[in-house]
């Protein structure tokens, strides 16, 4: 029996199938056009992630111990459920069922609970290796777990599923410059602004200057270099899979070109793909990938 419809498991398969509807249209639609087993293998991934990313993003009346505290039972979960194969949790029990199947060491998801932990604790990053490490825990191990979902051809393809992740966190970042300080959270690293003569009271107090125009030019240099060093990974990818994250890839790198056109001005407001746009670009790599199978052109 296909393991999404077996009655043990089949609630929390579609619990994790709600969580993706529900939290990310986008990727929801791009997920439907997947191979069936793929589908909802990535619904089991992404409700994991997301699950874990609402430690934060939806703390509800909790303190900050008893957040770390709710992660690190999750992580025990995990240990658990890797070592028995099953779990009662609503969201670990598809995730664990995907994760033996499809092999995903265990160190990813923790790694992933890790950079929930990270950003429980800090609200500041020294250096871009210091917000490395964040933007590969919480995003760059995504890229690493789908992989092993969407199947590849070469293994060479983890380093570049890992760069995505890394430009789409970055790119996070950038979006959400105003709204992350209005919570306390400068993530640009504080090396960095110093080198370019931006002060945090400059983005606590939204002050646009010259200077910091030509930080934001520089993060968002480097969020496409990203981009571009992940782009080859992609074609070694399943090819019925491809598509998938060559739309991701262009609809985040979308709200790059977005913050240019707004002349790097992180306090205009959230800046945001059109929802029309991004099914767009899943058709056109839809049809791109599978129908008439033209290479990338980057």
């Amino acid at each position: 029996m296909k393991f999404w419809l077996n009655h043990h498991h089949k609630a929390a398969f579609e619990h994790a199938r709600l969580l993706t509807a529900h939290f990310s249209k986008s990727f929801y639609i791009s997920a439907r056009m997947l191979p069936r087993e793929t589908r909802w293998a990535t619904y089991a991934v992404y409700g994991f992630c997301r699950y874990a990313d609402n430690l934060i993003d939806n703390p509800r009346h909790r303190s900050r111990q008893e957040l770390l505290e709710e992660a690190e039972f999750l992580m025990k979960e995990l240990q658990i459920a890797y070592r028995t194969g099953e779990s009662e949790h609503p969201i670990v029990n598809p995730f664990i069922i995907v994760a033996r199947k499809y092999n995903i060491p265990i160190e990813y998801p923790m790694d992933l609970l890790r950079g929930v932990q990270m950003d429980l604790q800090n609200t500041r990053y020294q250096s871009f290796e210091d917000l490395y490490l964040f933007c590969y825990r919480v995003a760059g191990v995504v890229g690493l777990m789908m992989t092993h979902v969407l199947g590849y051809k070469d293994p060479a393809a983890f380093k570049y599923a890992e760069n995505l992740g890394i430009a789409m966190q970055l790119t996070n970042i950038l979006r959400d410059i105003q709204e992350d300080k209005r919570m306390g959270r400068i993530y640009l690293p504080l090396e960095e602004l110093q080198q370019f003569g931006v002060s945090e009271h400059d983005i606590i107090n939204e002050h646009m200057s010259e200077n910091l125009r030509q930080l934001m030019k520089f993060q968002v240099r480097r969020a496409h270099q990203y981009y571009e060093s992940s782009a080859k990974g992609v074609a070694m990818l399943h090819r019925k899979s491809q598509f998938a994250i060559y739309a991701a890839s262009k609809i985040y790198r979308g709200i790059l070109y977005k913050i240019e056109a707004r002349h790097y001005n992180p306090f205009l407001g959230r800046v945001f793909v059109p929802q029309v746009k991004k099914v767009g670009i899943l058709l056109q790599e839809i049809f791109r990938t599978r129908v008439i199978a033209l290479p990338e052109r980057v």
